[in-house]
């Protein structure tokens, strides 16, 4: 099955920056074109974060994170990125990357799922 890991995670200040990256191990290489970075934060529902169409390039963001996250590929590393500046409090919670058919939306269809990683910022 679809091994996707996620690395980055941690403890940040509030105003600081955290990159988070999604590496894609079973297969090797993306066949997904819809990737995207969703959080849950203790006693919430899962939302999502930012989705990218990697053949299109296109990239959508959840209003909480605009202009302070940006989802990228790193087509050298082989993973899907994100992104975190300015973070604030409410940024907390487990980060998990996904994998999808398109259309690439935030409320998309995502049927691979990593493990997830942890944000805190305090």
């Amino acid at each position: 099955h679809v091994q996707l890991v996620e690395s980055g995670g941690g403890s940040v200040q509030v105003g600081g920056s955290l990159r988070l990256s999604c590496a894609t191990f079973r297969p090797p290489a993306w066949t997904s074109n819809c990737v995207g970075w969703f959080r849950q934060a203790p006693g919430k529902e899962r939302e999502a974060v930012a989705v990218i169409n990697r053949a299109l390039g296109r990239k959508l963001y959840d209003d909480s994170v605009k202009g302070r996250f940006s989802i990228s590929e790193d087509k050298e590393k082989n993973t899907v990125d994100l992104q975190m500046d300015s973070v604030n409090v409410e940024d907390t919670g487990t980060y998990s990357c996904a994998a999808g058919s398109p259309p690439c939306e935030l409320h998309g269809q995502f049927n691979q799922w990593g493990q997830g990683t942890q944000v805190t910022v305090s």
